[in-house]
C-alpha cells in the first residue's frame, strides 16, 4: 500500500467550496487502485488565519508543510482583509520559494460541451512551462523618494541554472507529447535578460535534435494563443511571460474556473504543490457558484506527478464525461451547482 500524506490548504474564500469535493475524488480513486491510500493533514492558513495572528500561515508553517509528500491548495486572497501583496507574499509564494517549487506547469485544452469563446478553437491541447522562481518577478528593486519625486526600480534575475532547468523540462515533456517546443521571449525590446533567455534555449535545444523549435516574441504569441492555438504543443516561458500566457490559456478555455496548475520541486527535498489558477472569488462564496473543476483537474495533476497517470486519465475521462452531460457551472454556460458538478465526476469514476 502506497500512502501520500497531502498538506490541504483550503485558504480563502471558494477554496473551502471546491477542496473537499476534489478530496473525496482523491479518496475514491485511491480505492478503484486499490494499493494507494491518501493520509489528509488540514491547515487554516489564509487570511482569516492572517487577521488573527498577524502572519499567513505559522511562525513554524514551513516545517510542518515539509512533512507532507505533497500540498494541496485551494485558494489565496482576500483584498477586502488583507492587502494581496501580503497574502500573496506571505502564503502561495512563500511556499513556492521556500520549497523551491522552480517549475510551474499548466495545461489548457479543448473540452468537448464547453462553449469556448473562440469561434474555431481547433481542438488546441498545449502546457505551457513556467520558470517559477526569479525572472521578472524577483524582490529586488524598491521605492524612493516622495510625491512627484518619487520612483520605483523593479530588476529582473536571470540566472542559468534556473532557465536551463525550466527549458529542459519543457523538452522532456514535447518529448511525450507532439515533439514540439516554443520559447516566449522579447528580446526586441528587452535589451539584457531576453537575448540572454533566446541564447539559453537555442544552446538547450540542440540537444534534442528530435524537437521542433520556434521563438516567438510575447506579444505576438499572446495574440497567436487566441488567434491560432492549435499551433503549439509545449511552451517555455519566464516567470511573468508563463503567467500571462497561462491566464489566456485558461480564457480560451472558457473561464479561469476549471484551470489547473502544479508548482514543482525537481530536486526531491521539498514537496511540490498543487492549485488550481482561479483566485478566491469572495464575490461568489457561499452561493454554490463555484467551479470545482479547477481543483479537481488539479488533482489529476497531482495523481501524474505521483505516478498514477491512469488514474489521472479516468479523472479526466469523468470531467469530460460530465460536461459532455452539459453538467457545468453558470462560468462556463451551465446552471448546476459547485456540488451537482463534484459529484457527477463522482458517479462517473466507476
Amino acid at each position: 500500500m502506497k500512502t501520500v500524506k497531502l498538506a490541504v490548504i483550503p485558504g480563502d474564500g471558494i477554496g473551502h467550496e471546491v477542496v473537499p469535493g476534489a478530496l473525496r475524488i482523491l479518496e475514491r480513486l485511491a480505492e478503484i487502485d486499490g494499493g494507494l491510500k491518501f493520509e489528509f493533514e488540514h491547515f487554516d492558513y489564509g487570511c482569516d488565519y492572517y487577521l488573527q495572528h498577524g502572519d499567513m500561515m505559522a511562525p513554524d508553517g514551513i516545517e510542518r508543510l515539509s512533512q507532507s509528500d505533497a500540498v494541496f491548495l485551494g485558494a489565496v486572497g482576500d483584498a477586502g482583509k488583507v492587502p494581496d501583496h501580503i497574502s500573496l507574499w506571505g502564503l502561495l509564494i512563500k511556499i513556492r520559494r521556500e520549497f523551491q517549487q522552480e517549475i510551474n506547469v499548466r495545461p489548457a485544452k479543448v473540452f468537448e460541451g464547453i462553449g469556448s469563446p473562440l469561434a474555431n478553437p481547433k481542438d488546441f491541447d498545449l502546457m505551457v512551462v513556467r520558470e517559477n522562481s526569479e525572472g521578472e518577478y524577483s524582490s529586488v528593486g524598491g521605492r524612493m523618494f516622495h510625491e512627484e519625486h518619487e520612483i520605483a526600480i523593479q530588476s529582473s534575475v536571470f540566472s542559468k541554472r534556473a532557465t536551463s532547468q525550466a527549458m529542459h523540462y519543457a523538452f522532456d515533456l514535447a518529448a511525450s507529447r507532439r515533439k514540439m517546443v516554443t520559447s516566449a521571449t522579447k528580446s526586441n525590446g528587452i535589451y539584457h535578460a531576453m537575448p540572454f533567455w533566446d541564447d539559453v534555449f537555442k544552446e538547450i535545444s540542440e540537444g534534442y535534435a528530435d524537437i521542433s523549435t520556434t521563438s516567438e516574441h510575447i506579444d505576438a504569441l499572446s495574440a497567436s494563443f487566441v488567434t491560432r492555438p492549435e499551433r503549439y504543443d509545449v511552451v517555455v516561458a519566464s516567470n511573468l511571460f508563463g503567467d500571462i500566457l497561462t491566464d489566456i490559456g485558461a480564457a480560451i478555455m472558457g473561464s479561469i474556473g476549471i484551470a489547473p496548475s502544479a508548482n514543482l520541486n525537481l530536486n526531491g527535498r521539498y514537496p511540490s504543490m498543487f492549485e488550481p489558477v482561479h483566485g478566491s472569488a469572495p464575490d461568489i462564496v457561499g452561493k454554490g457558484l463555484a467551479n470545482p473543476v479547477g481543483q479537481i483537474w488539479t488533482a489529476k495533476m497531482l495523481l501524474d506527478h505521483f505516478g498514477y497517470t491512469e488514474l489521472g486519465s479516468m479523472l479526466l475521462r469523468a470531467i469530460e464525461d460530465t460536461f459532455r452531460e452539459g453538467i457545468m457551472t453558470s462560468d462556463i454556460g451551465g446552471s448546476s451547482s459547485t456540488d451537482e458538478v463534484t459529484s457527477s465526476i463522482l458517479d462517473k469514476l466507476q
